[in-house]
């Protein structure tokens, strides 16, 4: 009997290397791999950090992430792809001329600015360039609080003012918007979808404690874009990737000491004490 194997989505992350492994090109890949799409990486900066904090970022030549996209693209047919730490000018001005020229690819945005350690990841003079340009060009975005802080003027501080947030987001951009309230200070977690239809849902999960959430919005952004490349509408895409970031946190593992999201299922998970 001849084995037909079954041919894999292809998706692309295109985003900084974090030597901690759990942010970064590093989880992205975790997710892919768990959620069984083919990923690849165009790497845009490397990062010496660990879940405390950023000490150093190297980021790569404009030249060298247009080469490794251009490789991708003369091979793969990329599905879908996200972004995440794009760190400066250049290099936003690359992923946007990229972007432009395959409007087939199905775009996943993840402004990352600031880690929580609160470091800067994006230099002052990309900002505008990722909300102007950079946005536009997306499928969905998936900024946190502060990062819509960033790109509006003002932090949100209740769904109410998430909402509001949210509609204006997607109004300048054009894009689905998924605003991420894991800042807020409550017992459950609350992101606000504002679809192109101009459609605002409220997605509440119970907020789980002692877990790490360093990579939390890396992966969430990689599952939707993971989820987008296996078909699935952008609001299945966001339910679906929010539910294996909820798993991931709901049953960790355990690493020096820490709880931390899990992303290989079958890994040891964390003990209760």
């Amino acid at each position: 009997m001849r084995h037909i194997i079954k041919e894999l989505p292809v998706v692309t992350t295109i985003a900084g290397s974090d030597s901690g492994a759990g942010a970064g090109i590093q989880a992205d890949l975790l997710t892919f791999a768990a959620l069984g799409v083919y990923g690849t990486t165009a790497i845009t900066s490397l990062t010496a950090q660990n879940p405390k904090g950023v000490a150093a970022v190297q980021a790569v030549t404009p030249g060298f992430l247009e080469a490794q996209l251009d490789q991708l693209a003369g091979y793969f047919k990329i599905r879908a792809l996200k972004t995440g730490m794009l760190y400066d000018a250049e290099l936003v001005k690359v992923v946007c001329r990229f972007l432009s020229a395959h409007r087939e690819i199905q775009v996943v945005v993840d402004p990352v600015m600031v880690a929580t350690s609160g470091a800067m990841l994006l230099k002052d003079d990309a900002v505008a360039m990722v909300r102007d340009k950079l946005l536009p060009l997306a499928t969905i975005i998936t900024p946190n609080l502060d990062e819509a802080a960033v790109l509006l003027g003002k932090k949100p501080e209740t769904v109410d003012e998430m909402r509001a947030a949210a509609k204006k987001l997607r109004e300048t951009t054009r894009a689905y918007v998924l605003l991420k309230g894991g800042h807020l200070v409550a017992e459950n977690v609350t992101d606000i979808l504002h679809t192109r239809d101009g459609l605002s849902l409220e997605l509440s999960d119970a907020r789980v404690p002692d877990v790490n959430t360093h990579g939390s919005g890396c992966t969430l952004s990689a599952a939707i874009a993971a989820y987008l490349a296996m078909g699935d509408r952008v609001e299945e895409a966001v339910a679906h990737g929010r539910r294996y970031l909820l798993e991931g946190m709901r049953n960790p593992i355990a690493v020096s000491g820490e709880k931390f999201i899990a992303h290989l299922r079958d890994a040891a998970p964390a003990e209760e004490e």
